[in-house]
């Protein structure tokens, strides 16, 4: 397989800096020499360029840093749209707005394959408040929400060309969730599985369903990977850390699913900061969480039927 990997050192929609430096700190880590050593063929396209956008004024005095996430929404878009054309790109944050780029542009490549595109979204958070109901103002928690087609965006974000349906759209590893996201998840048909659904049910079986749905609509899959759906006792290089996350064998055996699945068709990495992580042990196991994902495994064992039982 061809992957291109795609740098995108957003801080901006952050709540504190240090996530420009997570795409260098995946490249010291090793991600394209591990892509390699799985036999996949490896383009670096170094860092994309934010462009220059001028956006009005909006009646939410708390958003911070609006006219420089939609220009670098821009500029990740287009690379987006151009990185997915004949590979698989992996994209590199920067904090999860880059996101608005890199889904809507996966999602205009697929609208022109004629495939439906679905999102795994592994993440502590939704991320799928609007311009209108983020009270902290950081624009890392829209993403989900501006490439989903959700009100509130026209006139500030670039007009969207495909939106992702959210009824397409899983997250899974949910445990902070605002009441304006909770009620509008629900409303927008979003799958939602929080830890507790994981506790009682395992991600294998809720994971495995959602799988069977993409394979069934013949779909692309888009997986956004955000280091706090992980503990942090595994993972500490994150802002925004929350308690009680995946483990260390929950997040490799998602990510051995997905590889058994071959329905990925791009992946982000997102919100690794460097700058509180401990001689680097955060983007190591991202590298290896990725190495997963691209194929790596203990033993080699039969690929899982989706048609099986759930």
């Amino acid at each position: 397989m061809l992957c291109r990997i795609v740098g995108a050192p957003v801080q901006d929609g952050a709540g504190r800096m240090g996530c420009e430096m997570g795409p260098s700190a995946l490249r010291t880590a090793g991600l394209a020499t591990t892509l390699r050593e799985l036999g996949h063929q490896v383009e670096d396209w170094g860092a994309v360029q934010p462009r220059r956008a001028e956006v009005a004024v909006h009646g939410n005095l708390a958003l911070k840093a609006l006219p420089e996430i939609v220009g670098w929404t821009e500029a990740i878009a287009e690379t987006a749209y151009e990185a997915a054309r004949d590979a698989m790109p992996i994209f590199l944050g920067g904090d999860h707005s880059i996101s608005a780029g890199t889904l809507t542009g996966v999602a205009r490549r697929a609208a022109e394959t004629g495939r439906p595109l679905f999102v795994l979204w592994l993440d502590a958070h939704p991320d799928f408040h609007t311009l209108d109901t983020t009270a902290s103002g950081n624009l890392h928690g829209v993403p989900l929400a501006y490439a989903s087609g959700r009100e509130g965006f026209s006139g500030y974000f670039p007009a969207l060309d495909a939106p992702v349906d959210p009824t397409r759209i899983c997250a899974i590893g949910l445990r902070s969730v605002d009441p304006a996201e909770r009620s509008a998840l629900a409303d927008a048909g979003v799958t939602v599985h929080d830890m507790r659904a994981i506790d009682e049910h395992g991600v294998a079986r809720l994971l495995r369903a959602f799988l069977k749905r993409v394979a069934d609509d013949n779909g692309l899959l888009h997986v956004s990977f955000d280091v706090d759906f992980l503990d942090p006792s595994i993972a500490p290089a994150v802002g925004t850390t929350v308690p009680g996350g995946a483990t260390f064998r929950e997040a490799h055996l998602v990510m051995e699913m997905l590889s058994d699945s071959g329905l990925v068709t791009s992946l982000d990495l997102v919100e690794l900061n460097p700058f509180l992580d401990e001689r680097g042990r955060t983007a190591i196991l991202m590298v290896d969480l990725t190495a997963s994902l691209m194929g790596r495994r203990i033993m080699d064992r039969p690929t899982r039927s989706h048609s099986g039982s759930l």
